[in-house]
């Protein structure tokens, strides 16, 4: 086969769906590769991988984990990324500094469609990328019907690498579709047999589609095919490495790493076929510096500090250099939770950087400091659930914003925000097991608990008729007096008009230097109204009033129009407005009717749908939903939809609320009676 040593290290990314086996398939190449002498389990919780306790409390990878290795000579980073959806923003930062992703996917058709929003991203951004089909061990399905389910789910045309061998309707090998050799699995590798008389016709098969599909990029080998002239082995694997470098085909695999079942065919071709750093250099389109260092994720550990890791794309980096005005003070391979320290790491590597306190995830160092005016950020998935959280302890709060800040440091699709009409501290992230997850963390690492709750909804009110209302604050008690009297007119509003204060006094009997005061108290009142929520949508005109020359003041006035928009509101004809969003909703076609059906059943209105642009396969579902029924909105969708619908939001408008609901907003007490 053919491949030279290479002198930069490369660097792979280990990505797929929940429950595929990733980190299984990271332990088994660790192992086989001689970095470790025993392939961990996720049960046993002792893997590589997955080492944090948030991880192994829920048997799943919640963050990103890197191993340093070397293989037949080569210098590897495997970074092994989290499965679920939720915390697809780490498995992003990985692929935005690899050279080359393993997708990992199990065994059944009815789950490829799983791989879809991954294949996407690896397709949109021509990422290079191979599928490793595990657990081939335990499949019930044929090899055909899952690479037929891939390819539905791929913009990329597949290339099958290898066909099964069967025994007693058990797969325990394959046959390489290149060199034309059979392998049995064994727990120490596999072993070279003698291929079966019984596969010869399929493998025949298999390795001519594998031909005409490679020969769909090269003019060489097509020629080859049209006078039925046999290409070399070479030429083969030359084309192959060639077409996966440019991300032309997605090469697929079989094994089963939980027995290491396939994983050296596996390291033999990431270690012939994945690009070098210089042509992902290219890719990326960085400028030219003699140092280029990415940073794309940063992490505070105890007792550590901050720690950034980064890939080195050009040139290298000595402990104590400087890059600009920022200092590099600790550099350290990893292998999950252990570092190791280093004076230099070259071209290629993935080291962590400590206490880079000024640089952030995404961005890109040179030798003169940070690069400017270049974006190397990965777009920040948009939230789709929060949490409303205060402190048990009051004396907590600052060590709160200090955790939330880092942890929103660390993870940028967590952010954190007060909500103005609710006065709620509201943590926002990809969904409820990325919360617990962030919870978990702040609680551990900072030792901050907190209690957290479903946010409240920021219904508002206004009136469906006007009134003139009259109110006079007079108090006495020795020395100045207080004095106020004022005539407001109150009238509703067409709806998202806000609110609106306008004064038609004449003749000085409210003098001008008040007439602030009477707005104060109208907009101090209106921020709680008769139903008790924020009332909007109204004009206030100022009418008319007295004063005293003695007693009046700013107070004064400003309680008499509190007064007169108490007395006046309540006969207004108060209405309960709820809130409502227009939602973007992205779901997979075979799942667009179970969209439609739950948008209906949470009162909403659907506007309309159309397939997704550039996503094969996807819809879009555009509607309105009251903002009370999408506390819980992504947990539904997901669970409709194989776990990867996804929908985003933003304001549209208020509407009013009445009957039974809207009873059981403003009286709850009472509707709970009921």
């Amino acid at each position: 086969m053919p491949g030279s040593v290479s002198v930069a290290a490369r660097s792979a990314a280990i990505v797929g769906p929940y429950l595929s086996g990733k980190t299984s398939v990271m332990e088994a190449l660790l192992c086989a590769s001689g970095e470790i002498q025993r392939r961990g389990t996720v049960k046993e919780k002792n893997t590589v991988g997955d080492t944090s306790p948030e991880s192994r409390d829920r048997h799943m990878s919640v963050e990103l984990s890197l191993a340093r290795t070397k293989y037949l000579g080569d210098n590897w980073t495997l970074i092994d990324t989290p499965g679920s959806v939720e915390f697809h923003q780490d498995t992003v930062a990985a692929l935005s500094v690899v050279d080359i992703a393993v997708v990992v996917c199990e065994p059944n058709p009815e789950k490829a469609l799983a791989l879809s929003p991954l294949l996407h991203f690896l397709d949109t951004n021509d990422i290079p990328h191979l599928i490793f089909i595990n657990k081939i061990d335990t499949s019930t399905h044929t090899v055909s019907e899952v690479f037929d389910a891939l390819q539905d789910v791929s913009e990329r045309p597949l290339i099958l690498r290898q066909v099964p061998l069967r025994e007693e309707g058990k797969i325990n090998g394959y046959v390489d579709l290149i060199s034309e050799k059979a392998y049995r699995y064994g727990e120490d590798g596999s072993n070279v047999i003698e291929m079966p008389d019984v596969i010869k016709q399929r493998e025949a098969d298999a390795r001519q589609d594998m031909l005409e599909g490679l020969a769909d990029f090269d003019d060489v080998l097509l020629e080859q095919l049209l006078e039925d002239e046999a290409p070399s082995s070479e030429e083969i694997y030359q084309q192959f490495s060639k077409d996966l470098s440019d991300d032309l085909v997605v090469p697929v695999l079989i094994g089963g790493a939980e027995h290491g079942y396939g994983i050296n065919r596996l390291w033999k071709t990431l270690r012939h076929d994945c690009p070098q750093p210089e042509i992902t250099r290219e890719r990326l389109a960085f400028p030219d510096h003699k140092q280029l260092i990415q940073v794309f994720k940063t992490q505070f550990v105890p007792h550590i500090g901050k720690l950034s890791y980064a890939r080195i794309w050009r040139g290298e980096i000595h402990d104590g250099d400087h890059l600009g005005e920022h200092r590099v003070s600790g550099l350290n391979f990893i292998l999950g939770q252990k570092n190791e320290k280093v004076r230099e790491v070259c071209e290629g590597d993935i080291a962590a950087l400590g206490r880079m306190e000024e640089v952030r995830s995404g961005q890109v160092l040179t030798q003169d400091g940070l690069l400017k005016d270049q974006d190397f950020c990965p777009d920040i998935e948009p939230p789709v659930y929060s949490l409303s959280i205060e402190t048990l302890k009051h004396e907590d709060e600052v060590k709160l914003s200090t955790g939330l800040a880092r942890l929103a440091e660390e993870d940028p699709s967590l952010s954190f925000k007060s909500n103005p009409d609710t006065h709620e501290l509201l943590l926002w992230g990809q969904g409820e097991i990325h919360l617990k997850v962030a919870l978990s963390k702040l609680e551990r690492q900072y030792n901050v608990s907190v209690k957290a709750r479903r946010p409240k909804v920021a219904y508002k009110e206004t009136i469906l008729k006007g009134t003139v209302a009259h109110a006079r604050h007079k108090k006495q008690s020795g020395g100045h007096g207080e004095f106020g009297d004022v005539h407001l007119n109150i009238q509703p509003l067409s709806r998202g008009s806000g609110f609106i204060f306008e004064s038609s006094v004449t003749g000085g009997s409210v003098p001008k230097k008040h007439i602030p005061a009477v707005q104060a108290g109208v907009k101090e009142y209106i921020v709680s109204g008769p139903l008790g929520f924020q009332v909007v949508d109204i004009a206030v005109t100022l009418l008319d009033g007295q004063h005293h020359a003695v007693d009046s003041s700013d107070l004064a006035f400003r309680k008499a129009g509190i007064m007169a928009m108490k007395e006046g509101l309540s006969s207004c004809r108060p209405a309960l407005l709820e809130p409502i969003y227009e939602l973007k909703i992205s779901i997979p076609s075979p799942f667009t009717s179970n969209g439609q059906a739950l948008i209906s059943r949470r009162r909403g209105q659907i506007l309309g749908f159309d397939a997704k642009d550039g996503w094969k396969g996807w819809d879009e579902i555009t509607a309105l939903l009251p903002q009370a029924e999408m506390s819980d909105l992504i947990i539904e969708l997901r669970s409709q939809t194989q776990g990867i619908g996804t929908f985003s939001s933003e304001f549209s408008h208020l509407v009013e609320l009445t009957g039974k609901l809207a009873n059981e907003i403003i009286h709850p007490s009472s509707a709970a009676a009921e």
